[in-house]
């Protein structure tokens, strides 16, 4: 009977212990749509503590320190979300930007190759990336 009794309340401790993760990334993106980013800010990386490979809030960490204008950590946090989930459009067109913005055209016309082949929901981006990189052709050959 004891044996039992533990086994309902080590379940029960796991159940709760998942539900509070979950609602730790679920709290941090209602803050973050609501503008608080310093409180969402420290929710998702406590988000991160319990759950490691949460793409989703490395993302949002990403697009915190963009917002606050920290271009080395929001790099970091858009690598990690690629690194996590490769596929993870949103993500991969950051970094294109990113990269735009430091004239770094090689990695963003192959970062682009990438992006082409993982889009389904951004793929009218596409557009802008290649005009930005015309752009550049464009006064590259003057």
């Amino acid at each position: 009977m004891k044996q039992i009794i533990t086994i309902i309340i080590f379940f029960g401790l796991i159940t709760s212990s998942f539900a509070e993760k979950k609602s730790f990334f679920d709290e941090a993106k209602i803050l973050f749509e609501e503008e608080k980013y310093e409180e969402s800010k420290f929710l998702f990386q406590r988000n991160i503590v319990y759950n490691p490979k949460s793409a989703a809030s490395y993302l949002y960490l990403a697009k915190i320190f963009n917002l606050e204008e920290n271009k080395t950590e929001q790099e970091k946090n858009i690598n990690a979300t690629l690194l996590l989930d490769p596929k993870n459009e949103e993500a991969m067109y950051i970094l294109i930007d990113i990269e735009l913005k430091r004239s770094n055209f090689s990695k963003a016309e192959e970062l682009k190759k990438d992006f082409k082949i993982i889009c389904s929901t951004m793929c009218k981006k596409l557009t802008s990336i290649n005009s930005r990189l015309k752009e550049f052709e464009n006064k590259d050959a003057s």
